[in-house]
């Protein structure tokens, strides 16, 4: 069974760009990727120079060319479980119950966003109804935005909509978390709170056209974003032992180092922004860290042969 330097789980914008670092690095690397990137019902990504626009599965396939560029192989199975022995070498078994080994392990599997369960909003999602605004505030500016927030205190994603319309409204679905001094600040805003709850969304063609409440008042409104938090998109990180936050992503130091050794993780599911951009350049960290870790594990293992060489 073949060692490899690296796998790499995870084929979004971080785990891509850390195949392509340790590929140009020489390195043996496996990425397993299931096409399950968060972004993959967006219309386009933002905030990437050069990548403005560019749908997500484009962007992947440009990213597939150049990691094959480089020889790292892609793995579309799921990977089933990962466990670190007692030789700190790294035993990965896949959906198939095939198993691979390494030296290190990168996780960049990234979060999954938990939709409202709300009628007719996954035909919309990624088209009218988002989860960010600095990924898709610019594309709705100047129209009638909402904000939902049942489960969770959305006052901050409310005031942030505000730079890109002056008309927001603000729909807690029957289940206000708002404190007294957060509805005075939005009433000054001028950002209308409705607690009734809503019976569906409605749109045409994934555009949002109302939303139509229990009490069958409809409120025009053009985009919907939403607070409802997110999860992991797997569960590997928590199994291998990794130390999570509050808002249950990995804590990893400056270096996308975990506090479980040879374990790093970069983009979405260690982080709160929530760019492809950053995500794309803490996979090159991680490579980086990751390759100079092997080069000194390398130089001590030849030091430790010459040592033992000269003493025979």
């Amino acid at each position: 069974m073949e060692l490899q330097d690296v796998i790499i789980i995870g084929g979004g914008p971080a785990g891509l760009n850390a195949a392509v670092v340790l590929g140009r690095c020489r390195r043996k690397v496996l990425l397993f990727d299931t096409g399950q990137q968060r972004n993959r019902r967006s219309h386009g990504m933002h905030n990437y120079l050069t990548r403005d626009d560019i749908l997500p599965g484009d962007f992947i396939a440009l990213a597939h060319g150049e990691i094959k560029k480089y020889g790292v192989p892609v793995k579309k199975q799921a990977v089933q479980s990962v466990a670190r022995k007692d030789d700190g070498i790294f035993e990965v078994k896949d959906n198939t119950d095939t198993v691979y080994l390494a030296k290190k392990i990168l996780v960049a599997t990234g979060l999954a966003d938990t939709l409202p369960e709300l009628e007719g909003i996954r035909e919309l999602y990624g088209h009218s109804v988002f989860h960010c605004p600095y990924c898709d505030g610019w594309e709705v500016r100047d129209q009638r935005l909402g904000i939902y927030a049942r489960n969770k205190n959305g006052f901050e994603l409310a005031l942030s909509l505000t730079t890109w319309s002056r008309s927001v409204t603000y729909f807690t679905d029957g289940r206000n978390k708002l404190k007294p001094e957060q509805l005075r600040v939005l009433q000054q805003y001028g950002i209308p709170v409705i607690n009734t709850r809503i019976r569906k969304l409605e749109g045409e063609d994934r555009q949002l056209k109302n939303i139509l409440l229990r009490n069958e008042e409809r409120i025009a409104c053009d985009a919907l974003f939403f607070v409802n938090g997110y999860t992991q998109q797997c569960g590997l990180v928590k199994d291998l032992g990794c130390t999570m936050s509050k808002k249950n992503v990995v804590i990893t130091n400056r270096l996308q180092q975990t506090n479980v050794p040879g374990v790093y993780v970069a983009g979405d599911a260690a982080r709160d922004m929530h760019f492809v951009v950053v995500a794309a350049a803490e996979g090159a960290k991680a490579a980086v860290v990751i390759n100079k870790e092997l080069q000194k594990e390398e130089k001590l293992q030849i030091t430790t042969q010459n040592k033992v060489s000269q003493q025979a």
